[in-house]
């Protein structure tokens, strides 16, 4: 069985995670006794146990580090803060040279039985709720940004928001990109193939770069460079965060703050090891 110490969070991430922390100002009591409180690292660890191993919030009752309750309250509060938006937006602040050449964008479906907010039936099962992720990411797959919608809302709908949407250190080096007179080439499937997409990207002065399903095999064979399969390496990156897979919160800030918290985690991995 997995423990919490498989999945702990490194020394290095720690500190750079400890200052965005909010500053806890303890409720007087009258009788001037408190009860003691759990060190925020050790309630870090188990959210980011639940983020990897999907498990539910009441099951962390039976690791004996931290309560389930306790830890979904202190999560809360991270939410709440934007703790998760601003770690990500850290860890590609650290990241040596965000390569804006080449980006990739594709859209991802996943089911969410419990309902909430931003949770429509999708095309195909419209029997289920379910909900799309729309990401970005440059060209060594570190993502850049994302957008949350329902599962029938179409790919070529989130383009505008899933580009306006990217952290302030992404949308900095991507604007410097851009005023450096730099080319920047976006590849997506063949679900893009809209005149709004192009007249969208065209305003941006960026180039589409649109293959079908199987056309990139072949254009590898031929001996031309593939670039979109670091959009799949991503979505498989991302699949290894469990929580992440079936969209069981029914409140879409937490869900989202999960993907900042996934997404710096990944980021800070590539600031490590390249």
């Amino acid at each position: 069985m997995a423990t919490v110490q498989e999945f702990t969070l490194s020394d290095t991430l720690w500190k750079r995670l400890a200052p965005l922390l909010p500053v806890h100002v303890p409720k007087a009591h009258p009788l001037d006794c408190y009860r003691r409180r759990i060190p925020d690292r050790d309630v870090l660890i188990p959210i980011f146990f639940v983020l990897r191993t999907g498990c539910q919030w009441k099951a962390l009752n039976a690791m004996g580090l931290c309560k389930g309750f306790t830890t979904h309250s202190r999560s809360q509060h991270r939410v709440q803060a934007g703790v998760f938006a601003r770690l990500w937006d850290e860890t590609l602040g650290d990241l040596i040279g965000l390569n804006f050449s080449w980006l990739a964008l594709d859209g991802s479906l996943h089911k969410a039985p419990l309902g909430g907010e931003i949770n429509s039936p999708p095309h195909t099962d419209r029997a289920k709720g379910g909900v799309k992720c729309s990401r970005l990411t440059e060209v060594r797959g570190i993502p850049v940004g994302l957008v949350l919608d329902g599962a029938n809302r179409h790919d070529v709908k989130l383009v505008d928001s899933t580009l306006a949407g990217l952290p302030p250190v992404a949308e900095a080096a991507r604007d410097v990109h851009r005023a450096a007179g730099g080319e920047q080439g976006l590849c997506r499937d063949a679900g893009y193939d809209a005149i709004q997409v192009r007249e969208t990207l065209t305003a941006l002065g960026d180039t589409a770069y649109i293959r079908p399903r199987g056309e990139e095999v072949q254009a590898k064979k031929a001996g031309q460079k593939a670039r979109r399969w670091v959009m799949e390496r991503t979505h498989s990156w991302l699949s290894r965060f469990r929580y992440l897979l079936i969209r069981r919160a029914k409140n879409s800030e937490n869900y989202s703050a999960m993907l900042h918290f996934a997404s710096a985690r990944i980021t800070w991995y590539n600031c490590l090891f390249g």
